[in-house]
């Protein structure tokens, strides 16, 4: 499966939509492009694959793979980019200003249940992001 994020980036952070095979699935809030320095900015344009991964904190979630320079990209909840996010990717119903967005659980859900029916068939997820 392949899953598109098209970014817009405004200095405050970066809004995106997810869509697979041209079907919306979210939008999308990031830290803003900071030549992909850790913790401060959102990750390089270019493909990526996509895994479950569990942790105490966020739970079953999706994990950004082979991110150079980079480790544990995450998709998970969010509503602020900056008080919330590390470098990850957080789905959202509704964006709200430049990376902030509203309803994060609910996107997140709908996204989670999309990509894990697909990686339990035992098929790749691939993540294509671009502006």
């Amino acid at each position: 499966m392949f899953i598109e994020l098209t970014r817009t980036y405004f200095p405050e952070g970066t809004n995106g939509k997810l869509e697979c095979e041209g079907k919306f699935i979210c939008n999308t809030i990031e830290l803003p492009w900071k030549n992909n320095e850790k913790r401060v900015s959102c990750i390089p344009e270019g493909k990526y694959f996509i895994r479950k991964r569990y942790s105490q904190k966020f739970k079953w979630h999706l994990e950004v793979v082979d991110v150079e320079n980079r480790s544990l990209i995450l998709f998970h909840p969010a509503n602020n980019a900056f008080k919330e996010l590390n470098g990850c990717i957080a789905p959202v119903t509704t964006l709200s200003g430049p990376g902030l967005g509203l309803l994060s659980r609910k996107a997140f859900e709908k996204l989670k249940t999309l990509v894990y029916e697909v990686l339990d068939r035992k098929e790749s997820v691939e993540l294509l992001i671009t502006t």
